[in-house]
């Protein structure tokens, strides 16, 4: 044996009793599995996991890895927390196919990434411009986790038609153009992506300084009669249709599940964002849990929500935030790149008083609560205001909270930082959400919002979440259904070979350390990114909570240690293709 973990409590990623056993791996794959010591040879390395938990490796299956695995492929602030395997190309996105400036127009707004980046390293480096080639570049980058990827809507859509008339409202594709994008979704799905991206919510927009600025993604123009063609090629596969309802309104998740519907023809697999539990709408997530149990049990879908199981909470650099895109006032600021314009803009009064109406309006559709008695000032350099909500600056200033917000952004623009919860803040519905047939443990975004979130270890959360109610006497899920839901779920209904720990599997691990699954895993860091030119993203760090994180049979962390050779070595993480 290569490498021999010994004396842990084993689970295999499909929902059984764990047993203590020990793991043999050779050759990158669990060759041996046994309650007896495995015999080593002279150069076998052993670890003791004698307390610790032993699991398949973790699976994130939303993330926008896209431009950063590029730059630094270690992806080490997923791997360290024991993610092996990523899914980049969600939400319509991808760099598989389409010009450089294009990409990094769709790209960097909407997933908050420094854009000089993003636009010049692909046009340095982005050799290909087809599917397969995509496949094969990732496949030449010294990987940390495994990647796979979706199609995404909007880049197809744009390279079909052209960017420009992809965001054209009065434009709808020729049937030239939609035969091309059927063309693109089969080979795609021939190559072994897992399925099909889109994008429903319109307050996603193009970043740039193009006149394109601020339209919504190219898949947003299309109608429902555009995605079904293309819907049908999924459908015929068994492949996965995600898609981004519009979460402001939330009318027309009822499509997605529909669209899911098997009765009269094959199921089509559809994950969509997210069951939450949010300040905005509380009680959303128990109808929408009612809507899927529908469709699934009495119309033959195969629908999931994505769920994350922790607190949903978001920093902000003055008003920098994907929610204010939501109204028009919001997403007029946004719109503005140059801080003394965008400045002047929150200093007009005709702007402010369109902003309070529109911020103010409860008839309004929201995802965002807009509540400044929750939003709280973290740094600033009118120091008088740090640490209070801005609902407590208004009331000592004896002042409007909206005109506090707006002055206060105008004097210091991104220099004014603060914070706010937007949803999972009550412990018994999170642990509801988490138990939720209908769910997939996931959407952390992991690699976007750069400085908004860091939902990079949400794996070890579930499994403090199930923990401490087993330790209150409270349990709602074992720690083996979990591991389940964190692993071997996410990849059987992905359908893609990843998330199980057996004989024969590659040997992608994590030995978890149960006593250091604390409160250590909610603190929040900064970290500057590797290759990102020095810029200080969020960040979790719990190391006591992982020993080791094994990928291929390597070692990849130890100890809270991300190894030298994790990004720059080969022999890691692969392309990972969906089963045939």
């Amino acid at each position: 044996m290569d490498l021999i973990v010994e004396n842990g409590l084993v689970f295999d990623g499909l929902g059984n009793p764990p047993r203590k056993l020990h793991v043999g791996i050779q050759a990158g794959k669990v060759a041996r599995l046994s309650e007896g010591p495995i015999e080593r040879a002279p150069n076998t390395r052993v670890i003791d996991a004698t307390g610790h938990w032993v699991t398949p490796g973790f699976i994130d299956f939303h993330t926008h890895y896209d431009a950063e695995v590029e730059l630094a492929p270690s992806l080490s602030e997923s791997v360290r927390h024991g993610v092996t395997t990523v899914v980049v190309g969600s939400c319509s996105l991808s760099l598989a196919v389409g010009k450089p400036e294009d990409l990094a127009d769709m790209f960097c707004r909407v997933e908050a990434i420094p854009y000089d980046t993003v636009r010049s390293l692909l046009e340095e480096r982005k050799s290909w411009d087809t599917l397969g080639g995509y496949m094969e570049h990732l496949d030449q980058l010294p990987l940390g986790p495994h990647v796979a990827s979706f199609l995404g809507h909007s880049a197809l859509r744009a390279h079909a038609m052209g960017l420009h008339r992809s965001l054209d409202s009065t434009v709808r594709p020729s049937e030239d153009e939609l035969r091309r994008m059927e063309s693109l979704v089969r080979d795609g799905l021939d190559l072994g992506y897992l399925g099909l991206s889109i994008m429903t919510l319109k307050w996603d927009k193009m970043g740039g300084s193009r006149d394109i600025r601020s339209r919504p993604l190219p898949s947003t123009y299309a109608r429902w009669s555009e995605y079904r063609r293309l819907t049908k090629l999924l459908r015929e596969r068994g492949r996965v249709f995600q898609g981004v309802p519009n979460i402001s309104t939330k009318v027309n998740v009822v499509l997605f599940l529909l669209e899911s519907m098997g009765l009269w023809r094959k199921t089509l697999k559809t994950t969509v964002i997210s069951m939450m539990d949010p300040r905005a709408s509380r009680g959303i997530h128990r109808l929408i849990g009612v809507l899927s149990r529908a469709a699934n049990t009495l119309l033959g879908a195969n629908f999931r929500w994505q769920a994350l199981p922790e607190i949903f909470d978001l920093w902000a650099d003055g008003i920098d935030l994907v929610v204010f895109e939501e109204f028009g006032a919001g997403a007029a600021a946004l719109h503005l790149q140059d801080a003394a314009s965008r400045a002047g803009l929150l200093k007009d009064p005709v702007y402010r008083a369109r902003f309070r109406s529109q911020w103010t309006n409860r008839f309004l559709p929201r995802a965002f609560h807009r509540d400044f008695n929750q939003s709280q000032i973290l740094e600033c350099p009118d120091k008088s205001v740090v640490g209070k909500s801005f609902a407590q600056v208004a009331k000592e200033q004896n002042r409007d909270a909206v005109d506090v917000f707006l002055d206060l952004i105008a004097t210091h623009g991104d220099a004014l930082r603060w914070y706010t919860v937007m949803a999972n803040d009550r412990l018994q519905e999170l642990e509801s959400i988490c138990k939720h047939p209908d769910i997939l443990i996931g959407f952390s975004d992991a690699g976007a919002h750069l400085r908004n979130m860091a939902h990079y270890n949400f794996p070890l959360r579930l499994l403090r979440l199930v923990r401490e109610a087993d330790k209150r006497g409270e349990s709602f899920m074992t720690v083996e259904r979990a591991v389940h839901r964190l692993t071997g779920e996410i990849g059987e209904w992905l359908g893609m070979d990843a998330g199980v720990l057996a004989e024969g599997k590659r040997a992608d691990l994590v030995i978890v350390n149960p006593e250091g699954l604390d409160a250590k895993l909610d603190a929040i860091a900064e970290a500057p990114m590797e290759n990102f030119g020095g810029f200080v993203r969020l960040v979790r760090r719990n190391d006591a909570a992982v020993k080791s994180v094994l990928i291929s049979g390597r070692e990849a962390v130890s100890d809270g240690a991300v190894s030298p050779a994790l990004g720059r070595e080969r022999g890691f993480g692969g392309v990972l293709r969906a089963n045939a």
